[in-house]
């Protein structure tokens, strides 16, 4: 099995690469939903502050790379040859996934903070919000994690400043030729 990790600053595209996926037939497994889960379970609201909490107290006690560790069981069970797991936030999450799974390789995406601000203002999830102030303070937490550690050592780097059919031809390009 090949896993293709995806990395970026919030809202960069990388839920908009693992729908391209998902519609070409390939398992996601998105990091975030084991964050969601965790809140879930602990019966709280799914906002930033809450889901910032919860994986910050999970990397605290089960090491900076918990989320992944959380993921490999549910990486194991898919039975395609290739799957992917977006929302990668840190290094030591893609030192696991390249230790676990032999071939593992990383994209970024990578688009600038006008413009991820304008898809948060845009796309009303539950953990969004409005300001640019909230955005670099969800920036900063990230990077914290190893963000951009993750995303400077990625094999390809996606600029995602282009239209969505650009985005979406590029993306179709990468994951065509990984499927072959």
């Amino acid at each position: 099995m090949k896993v293709i990790g995806v990395v970026g600053l919030p809202a960069s595209g990388k839920g908009e690469f693992s729908k391209i996926a998902a519609a070409m037939g390939i398992p996601v497994i998105v990091m975030g939903d084991m964050i969601r889960n965790a809140v879930n379970e602990e019966g709280l609201d799914p906002t930033d502050a809450n889901l910032g909490a919860m994986a910050n107290k999970l990397r605290s006690e089960h090491g900076m790379d918990a989320i992944a560790k959380l993921c490999i069981p549910e990486i194991r069970r898919q039975t395609s040859p290739l799957v992917l797991v977006d929302g990668i936030r840190g290094d030591a999450e893609v030192s696991m996934f390249r230790r676990i799974f032999p071939g593992f390789y990383l994209i970024s995406i990578e688009s600038s903070f006008q413009t991820r601000l304008a898809r948060i203002k845009a796309r009303g999830r539950s953990d969004d919000f409005e300001s640019a102030d909230e955005l670099r303070k969800r920036d900063k937490r990230e990077l914290g994690w190893g963000l951009r550690e993750a995303m400077q050592s990625a094999d390809i780097h996606i600029s995602n400043e282009k239209t969505l059919e650009e985005f979406f031809n590029e993306v179709h390009r990468i994951l065509k030729k990984d499927r072959v």
